[in-house]
């Protein structure tokens, strides 16, 4: 009777460290936020920033669009011609910045 409980708590420790393992291998959340700040001047606002936004979340940009932007996160922004971010203008990478002229654009997403 000993044998058979002590195999069958062997086998409920390796389940259990199995579960563990597979658990600390996921990642902890998709809500994650981008470290640093996005910069962008808008012609009607002025000089604007988003610090620490959240991954994967549609912003706006202020009235009127982005003249300038400056990527100073540490995960990507993609910046679009439109409101909705459906339409890309462009990927800024962490540390790149860009110019936009004629058509501004009006929105951006991290991650």
């Amino acid at each position: 009777m000993t044998t058979t409980h002590t195999s069958k708590t062997t086998r409920a420790a390796l389940a259990l460290g199995a579960a563990l393992a597979l658990f600390a291998a996921l990642p902890a959340s998709t809500a994650y936020a981008a470290n640093g700040t996005f910069f962008y001047r808008s012609a009607q606002a002025g000089d604007l920033e988003m610090n620490n936004p959240a991954n994967g979340e549609c912003r706006l940009l202020a009235q009127g669009g982005a003249e300038t932007a400056s990527n100073q996160t540490d995960t990507k922004a993609t910046v679009y011609h439109d409101h909705g971010c459906e339409e890309v203008r462009i990927v800024l990478h962490p540390g790149q910045a860009a110019n936009f002229t004629g058509s501004l654009p009006h929105s951006v997403q991290f991650g």
